[in-house]
Protein backbone atom coordinates (compact mmCIF):
# COMPACT_ATOMS: atom_id res chain seq x y z
CA UNK A 1 0.00 0.00 0.00
CA UNK A 2 1.20 3.46 -0.87
CA UNK A 3 -0.68 6.76 -1.07
CA UNK A 4 -0.15 10.51 -0.72
CA UNK A 5 -2.62 12.96 0.78
CA UNK A 6 -2.66 16.30 2.60
CA UNK A 7 -2.89 16.80 6.33
CA UNK A 8 -6.18 18.66 5.79
CA UNK A 9 -7.71 15.58 4.15
CA UNK A 10 -6.89 13.13 6.92
CA UNK A 11 -6.60 14.94 10.24
CA UNK A 12 -10.33 15.43 10.97
CA UNK A 13 -11.06 11.79 10.13
CA UNK A 14 -8.29 10.59 12.43
CA UNK A 15 -9.58 12.89 15.16
CA UNK A 16 -13.08 11.39 14.95
CA UNK A 17 -11.67 7.87 15.14
CA UNK A 18 -10.06 8.71 18.50
CA UNK A 19 -13.52 8.70 20.08
CA UNK A 20 -14.22 5.24 18.68
CA UNK A 21 -11.14 3.09 19.23
CA UNK A 22 -10.40 1.62 22.64
CA UNK A 23 -7.53 3.26 24.52
CA UNK A 24 -7.35 0.63 27.26
CA UNK A 25 -8.42 -2.84 26.22
CA UNK A 26 -7.66 -6.50 26.74
CA UNK A 27 -7.85 -6.81 22.94
CA UNK A 28 -4.94 -4.78 21.52
CA UNK A 29 -6.41 -4.90 18.00
CA UNK A 30 -9.23 -2.58 19.19
CA UNK A 31 -6.62 0.17 19.63
CA UNK A 32 -5.93 -0.04 15.90
CA UNK A 33 -7.60 1.52 12.92
CA UNK A 34 -7.80 -0.17 9.55
CA UNK A 35 -6.58 1.86 6.56
CA UNK A 36 -7.65 0.66 3.11
CA UNK A 37 -6.44 2.44 -0.05
CA UNK A 38 -7.95 1.89 -3.49
CA UNK A 39 -8.64 3.94 -6.66
CA UNK A 40 -8.13 7.47 -5.43
CA UNK A 41 -9.86 6.93 -2.08
CA UNK A 42 -8.69 5.91 1.36
CA UNK A 43 -11.14 4.43 3.84
CA UNK A 44 -10.34 4.31 7.56
CA UNK A 45 -12.25 2.24 10.09
CA UNK A 46 -12.28 1.83 13.86
CA UNK A 47 -14.47 -0.02 16.34
CA UNK A 48 -14.82 -0.97 20.01
CA UNK A 49 -17.21 -3.80 19.01
CA UNK A 50 -20.21 -1.68 20.13
CA UNK A 51 -19.71 1.40 17.94
CA UNK A 52 -17.80 1.60 14.66
CA UNK A 53 -16.87 4.34 12.21
CA UNK A 54 -16.14 4.19 8.49
CA UNK A 55 -14.77 7.36 6.93
CA UNK A 56 -13.29 8.21 3.53
CA UNK A 57 -11.06 10.91 2.06
CA UNK A 58 -9.39 11.60 -1.26
CA UNK A 59 -5.78 10.55 -1.86
CA UNK A 60 -3.30 9.90 -4.64
CA UNK A 61 -3.24 6.11 -4.35
CA UNK A 62 -0.12 4.69 -5.98
CA UNK A 63 -0.56 1.11 -4.74
CA UNK A 64 -3.73 -0.46 -3.38
CA UNK A 65 -3.54 -2.17 -0.01
CA UNK A 66 -4.44 -2.05 3.66
CA UNK A 67 -2.82 -1.77 7.08
CA UNK A 68 -3.97 -1.98 10.70
CA UNK A 69 -2.08 0.50 12.86
CA UNK A 70 -2.34 2.12 16.30
CA UNK A 71 -4.80 4.98 15.81
CA UNK A 72 -3.66 7.21 18.64
CA UNK A 73 0.03 7.24 17.73
CA UNK A 74 -0.74 7.92 14.08
CA UNK A 75 -3.03 10.80 15.04
CA UNK A 76 -0.51 12.35 17.47
CA UNK A 77 2.20 12.37 14.81
CA UNK A 78 0.08 13.81 11.99
CA UNK A 79 -1.46 16.42 14.31
CA UNK A 80 2.01 17.91 14.90
CA UNK A 81 2.89 18.24 11.21
CA UNK A 82 2.71 21.66 9.49
CA UNK A 83 -0.61 22.63 7.93
CA UNK A 84 -1.21 21.96 4.20
CA UNK A 85 1.67 19.47 4.24
CA UNK A 86 1.63 16.47 1.94
CA UNK A 87 2.00 13.14 3.73
CA UNK A 88 3.13 9.86 2.22
CA UNK A 89 2.02 6.49 3.61
CA UNK A 90 3.88 3.31 2.69
CA UNK A 91 3.11 -0.19 3.97
CA UNK A 92 6.37 -2.15 3.97
CA UNK A 93 6.64 -5.60 5.50
CA UNK A 94 5.20 -5.28 9.02
CA UNK A 95 5.47 -1.49 9.29
CA UNK A 96 3.59 1.57 8.11
CA UNK A 97 5.98 4.36 7.17
CA UNK A 98 4.50 7.86 7.42
CA UNK A 99 6.68 10.57 5.88
CA UNK A 100 6.25 14.34 5.47
CA UNK A 101 9.19 16.52 4.52
CA UNK A 102 12.01 15.60 6.90
CA UNK A 103 9.61 14.05 9.45
CA UNK A 104 9.03 10.32 9.49
CA UNK A 105 7.70 7.59 11.75
CA UNK A 106 7.75 3.84 11.21
CA UNK A 107 4.89 2.20 13.09
CA UNK A 108 4.54 -1.53 13.65
CA UNK A 109 1.31 -2.80 12.09
CA UNK A 110 -1.12 -5.31 13.56
CA UNK A 111 -2.54 -8.39 11.90
CA UNK A 112 -5.18 -7.33 9.40
CA UNK A 113 -6.91 -10.70 9.82
CA UNK A 114 -7.45 -9.98 13.52
CA UNK A 115 -9.21 -6.68 12.87
CA UNK A 116 -12.96 -7.05 13.53
CA UNK A 117 -15.32 -6.91 10.59
CA UNK A 118 -17.28 -3.65 10.49
CA UNK A 119 -20.65 -3.98 8.83
CA UNK A 120 -21.66 -1.81 5.88
CA UNK A 121 -25.02 -0.61 4.59
CA UNK A 122 -26.33 0.45 1.19
CA UNK A 123 -28.99 2.79 2.71
CA UNK A 124 -31.60 1.50 0.26
CA UNK A 125 -34.51 2.35 2.59
CA UNK A 126 -34.05 6.06 1.82
CA UNK A 127 -34.61 7.24 5.41
CA UNK A 128 -33.12 10.68 6.14
CA UNK A 129 -33.81 13.87 8.10
CA UNK A 130 -32.30 17.27 8.92
CA UNK A 131 -29.09 16.76 10.86
CA UNK A 132 -28.80 20.08 12.71
CA UNK A 133 -32.30 19.58 14.16
CA UNK A 134 -31.36 16.04 15.14
CA UNK A 135 -28.27 17.26 17.01
CA UNK A 136 -30.47 19.66 18.97
CA UNK A 137 -32.69 16.71 19.87
CA UNK A 138 -29.65 14.74 21.03
CA UNK A 139 -28.72 17.62 23.37
CA UNK A 140 -32.21 17.36 24.88
CA UNK A 141 -31.79 13.73 26.00
CA UNK A 142 -28.08 13.03 26.33
CA UNK A 143 -27.74 14.24 29.93
CA UNK A 144 -30.43 11.85 31.23
CA UNK A 145 -28.73 8.70 29.92
CA UNK A 146 -27.12 6.68 32.68
CA UNK A 147 -23.91 4.65 32.63
CA UNK A 148 -24.80 1.41 34.33
CA UNK A 149 -25.32 -2.33 33.84
CA UNK A 150 -28.97 -2.01 32.81
CA UNK A 151 -28.40 -1.80 29.07
CA UNK A 152 -31.86 -0.44 28.34
CA UNK A 153 -30.92 2.71 30.29
CA UNK A 154 -27.51 3.15 28.64
CA UNK A 155 -29.00 4.73 25.54
CA UNK A 156 -31.92 6.79 24.24
CA UNK A 157 -35.00 5.34 22.59
CA UNK A 158 -35.17 6.42 18.94
CA UNK A 159 -38.68 6.19 17.48
CA UNK A 160 -39.24 6.91 13.80
CA UNK A 161 -42.73 7.28 12.38
CA UNK A 162 -44.00 8.92 9.22
CA UNK A 163 -42.78 12.54 9.25
CA UNK A 164 -42.00 12.29 12.97
CA UNK A 165 -39.00 11.45 15.12
CA UNK A 166 -38.83 10.99 18.90
CA UNK A 167 -35.95 10.62 21.37
CA UNK A 168 -36.47 9.54 24.98
CA UNK A 169 -33.97 8.95 27.78
CA UNK A 170 -34.22 8.09 31.47
CA UNK A 171 -31.93 7.15 34.34
CA UNK A 172 -34.68 6.10 36.74
CA UNK A 173 -34.78 9.47 38.51
CA UNK A 174 -35.76 11.65 35.55
CA UNK A 175 -36.98 11.35 31.98
CA UNK A 176 -36.37 13.58 28.99
CA UNK A 177 -38.55 13.51 25.87
CA UNK A 178 -38.34 15.40 22.59
CA UNK A 179 -40.25 15.12 19.32
CA UNK A 180 -39.98 16.90 15.98
CA UNK A 181 -41.69 16.74 12.63
CA UNK A 182 -39.59 16.12 9.52
CA UNK A 183 -41.37 16.50 6.20
CA UNK A 184 -40.50 13.67 3.83
CA UNK A 185 -39.40 11.28 6.57
CA UNK A 186 -40.82 7.99 5.33
CA UNK A 187 -40.68 4.53 6.93
CA UNK A 188 -42.59 1.39 5.96
CA UNK A 189 -43.35 0.69 9.62
CA UNK A 190 -42.53 2.33 12.94
CA UNK A 191 -38.91 1.96 14.07
CA UNK A 192 -38.08 1.71 17.79
CA UNK A 193 -34.43 1.17 18.73
CA UNK A 194 -32.21 2.09 21.67
CA UNK A 195 -29.21 4.17 20.54
CA UNK A 196 -26.17 4.06 22.82
CA UNK A 197 -24.88 7.18 24.57
CA UNK A 198 -21.51 6.80 22.84
CA UNK A 199 -23.17 6.73 19.43
CA UNK A 200 -25.10 9.93 20.17
CA UNK A 201 -21.97 11.62 21.52
CA UNK A 202 -20.01 10.77 18.38
CA UNK A 203 -22.80 11.93 16.06
CA UNK A 204 -22.68 15.36 17.68
CA UNK A 205 -19.13 15.79 16.34
CA UNK A 206 -20.25 15.55 12.69
CA UNK A 207 -21.40 18.39 10.43
CA UNK A 208 -23.76 18.17 7.47
CA UNK A 209 -27.23 19.23 6.30
CA UNK A 210 -28.79 15.79 6.62
CA UNK A 211 -28.27 12.36 8.11
CA UNK A 212 -29.16 9.12 6.31
CA UNK A 213 -30.36 6.22 8.47
CA UNK A 214 -30.53 2.47 7.98
CA UNK A 215 -30.74 -0.63 10.14
CA UNK A 216 -30.60 -4.40 9.99
CA UNK A 217 -30.97 -7.20 12.54
CA UNK A 218 -27.71 -6.31 14.29
CA UNK A 219 -26.82 -2.66 13.73
CA UNK A 220 -27.99 0.91 13.23
CA UNK A 221 -26.27 3.00 10.55
CA UNK A 222 -25.98 6.79 10.46
CA UNK A 223 -24.40 8.31 7.33
CA UNK A 224 -23.29 11.93 7.56
CA UNK A 225 -21.48 13.10 4.42
CA UNK A 226 -18.40 10.85 4.00
CA UNK A 227 -18.79 9.13 7.37
CA UNK A 228 -20.88 6.17 8.49
CA UNK A 229 -21.34 5.51 12.19
CA UNK A 230 -22.37 1.95 13.02
CA UNK A 231 -24.01 1.19 16.37
CA UNK A 232 -24.73 -2.33 17.59
CA UNK A 233 -28.39 -2.75 18.49
CA UNK A 234 -29.05 -2.87 22.24
CA UNK A 235 -31.14 -6.00 22.73
CA UNK A 236 -33.31 -4.77 25.61
CA UNK A 237 -36.80 -3.40 26.09
CA UNK A 238 -36.96 0.31 26.88
CA UNK A 239 -39.15 1.15 29.92
CA UNK A 240 -42.77 2.13 29.36
CA UNK A 241 -42.04 5.84 29.67
CA UNK A 242 -45.61 6.87 28.88
CA UNK A 243 -46.70 5.41 32.23
CA UNK A 244 -44.55 7.83 34.26
CA UNK A 245 -45.50 11.07 32.51
CA UNK A 246 -47.66 13.09 34.95
CA UNK A 247 -51.10 14.13 33.76
CA UNK A 248 -53.16 17.07 35.02
CA UNK A 249 -50.84 18.21 37.81
CA UNK A 250 -52.81 21.11 39.39
CA UNK A 251 -50.06 23.37 40.79
CA UNK A 252 -48.52 25.50 38.03
CA UNK A 253 -45.29 27.50 38.38
CA UNK A 254 -44.12 29.75 35.52
CA UNK A 255 -40.70 31.35 35.91
CA UNK A 256 -38.06 33.23 33.92
CA UNK A 257 -35.53 30.61 32.85
CA UNK A 258 -32.33 32.66 33.12
CA UNK A 259 -33.28 34.11 36.49
CA UNK A 260 -34.01 30.62 37.80
CA UNK A 261 -30.71 29.24 36.47
CA UNK A 262 -28.76 31.97 38.25
CA UNK A 263 -30.67 31.49 41.50
CA UNK A 264 -30.20 27.71 41.43
CA UNK A 265 -26.47 28.09 40.84
CA UNK A 266 -26.12 30.55 43.73
CA UNK A 267 -28.04 28.41 46.19
CA UNK A 268 -26.42 25.15 45.05
CA UNK A 269 -22.98 26.43 46.11
CA UNK A 270 -23.80 25.34 49.66
CA UNK A 271 -25.85 22.25 48.86
CA UNK A 272 -24.66 18.78 49.81
CA UNK A 273 -21.93 17.68 47.40
CA UNK A 274 -23.46 14.21 47.19
CA UNK A 275 -27.19 14.98 46.83
CA UNK A 276 -26.90 18.50 45.33
CA UNK A 277 -30.29 19.07 46.95
CA UNK A 278 -32.07 22.43 47.07
CA UNK A 279 -35.54 23.28 48.34
CA UNK A 280 -38.29 25.25 46.58
CA UNK A 281 -40.75 27.07 48.87
CA UNK A 282 -43.76 28.19 46.81
CA UNK A 283 -46.25 30.73 48.14
CA UNK A 284 -48.26 33.32 46.24
CA UNK A 285 -46.06 35.02 43.66
CA UNK A 286 -42.80 34.09 45.40
CA UNK A 287 -40.36 31.24 44.94
CA UNK A 288 -37.87 30.92 47.80
CA UNK A 289 -34.82 28.70 47.23
CA UNK A 290 -32.83 27.19 50.08
CA UNK A 291 -29.90 24.82 50.65
CA UNK A 292 -27.84 23.83 53.65
CA UNK A 293 -24.67 21.91 54.35
CA UNK A 294 -23.58 21.12 57.94
CA UNK A 295 -19.94 21.67 56.95
CA UNK A 296 -20.37 25.05 55.22
CA UNK A 297 -23.66 26.76 56.08
CA UNK A 298 -26.85 27.83 54.32
CA UNK A 299 -27.85 29.69 51.15
CA UNK A 300 -31.12 31.43 50.29
CA UNK A 301 -32.58 33.25 47.31
CA UNK A 302 -35.96 34.56 46.19
CA UNK A 303 -37.66 35.12 42.82
CA UNK A 304 -40.93 36.75 41.79
CA UNK A 305 -42.87 34.18 39.76
CA UNK A 306 -46.33 33.26 38.49
CA UNK A 307 -47.78 30.49 40.64
CA UNK A 308 -51.25 28.97 40.75
CA UNK A 309 -51.60 26.38 43.47
CA UNK A 310 -51.30 25.54 47.13
CA UNK A 311 -48.34 26.60 49.28
CA UNK A 312 -45.69 23.93 49.02
CA UNK A 313 -42.12 22.96 49.86
CA UNK A 314 -40.47 20.57 47.43
CA UNK A 315 -36.85 19.45 46.99
CA UNK A 316 -34.86 18.82 43.83
CA UNK A 317 -31.40 17.77 42.72
CA UNK A 318 -30.03 21.13 41.53
CA UNK A 319 -27.87 19.62 38.78
CA UNK A 320 -30.86 17.74 37.38
CA UNK A 321 -32.74 21.04 37.16
CA UNK A 322 -29.83 22.79 35.43
CA UNK A 323 -29.40 19.97 32.91
CA UNK A 324 -32.85 20.70 31.56
CA UNK A 325 -32.80 24.49 31.93
CA UNK A 326 -29.58 24.87 29.98
CA UNK A 327 -30.95 23.03 26.93
CA UNK A 328 -34.24 24.96 26.69
CA UNK A 329 -34.28 27.76 24.11
CA UNK A 330 -37.35 29.72 25.30
CA UNK A 331 -37.43 32.52 27.90
CA UNK A 332 -39.74 30.95 30.48
CA UNK A 333 -40.34 27.43 31.80
CA UNK A 334 -43.38 25.83 33.41
CA UNK A 335 -43.41 23.40 36.35
CA UNK A 336 -46.55 21.27 36.67
CA UNK A 337 -46.57 19.89 40.22
CA UNK A 338 -48.92 17.46 41.95
CA UNK A 339 -47.42 17.38 45.45
CA UNK A 340 -44.10 17.15 47.32
CA UNK A 341 -43.61 13.45 46.56
CA UNK A 342 -44.80 12.96 42.98
CA UNK A 343 -43.11 13.39 39.63
CA UNK A 344 -43.01 16.96 38.28
CA UNK A 345 -43.48 17.81 34.60
CA UNK A 346 -41.22 20.64 33.41
CA UNK A 347 -41.50 22.15 29.93
CA UNK A 348 -40.75 25.33 27.98
CA UNK A 349 -43.58 27.88 27.94
CA UNK A 350 -43.43 27.91 24.12
CA UNK A 351 -42.19 25.13 21.84
CA UNK A 352 -41.54 26.55 18.34
CA UNK A 353 -39.16 23.74 17.35
CA UNK A 354 -41.29 20.78 18.42
CA UNK A 355 -42.10 19.07 21.72
CA UNK A 356 -39.67 18.96 24.64
CA UNK A 357 -40.46 18.08 28.25
CA UNK A 358 -38.78 16.73 31.34
CA UNK A 359 -40.11 14.51 34.13
CA UNK A 360 -38.25 14.84 37.43
CA UNK A 361 -38.77 13.07 40.73
CA UNK A 362 -38.48 15.36 43.77
CA UNK A 363 -36.20 14.50 46.68
CA UNK A 364 -36.38 14.75 50.43
CA UNK A 365 -34.33 17.68 51.76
Amino acid sequence: MRFITSKNNIINELSLLQGIVEKRTTMPILSSIMIRATKGTVEMMGTDLEVGLRTKFEADVRTDGRAAVNGRRLFEFIKLLPEDQEIEFIKKDEHLIVRSGESEIKVLTASEEDFPEIQASDFEKGISWNFSDFKEMIDCVLYAITQEQRYYLSGALLSIKKNQLELVSTDGHRLSYTKREFEGLNVDKEVNQIVSKKTLNELKKFENEKVDFDFDDNSLYFRVNNRVLISRIIESKFPNYQAVIPRDNPNILTVDKEALIRAIKRVAILSSEKSKGIKFDLSGDELRLFSSNPEFGEARDKLTVEYRGKDMEIGFNSQYLLDFMETVSCDRVIFEIKDENSAVLIKPESEPEGVYFYVLMPMKI
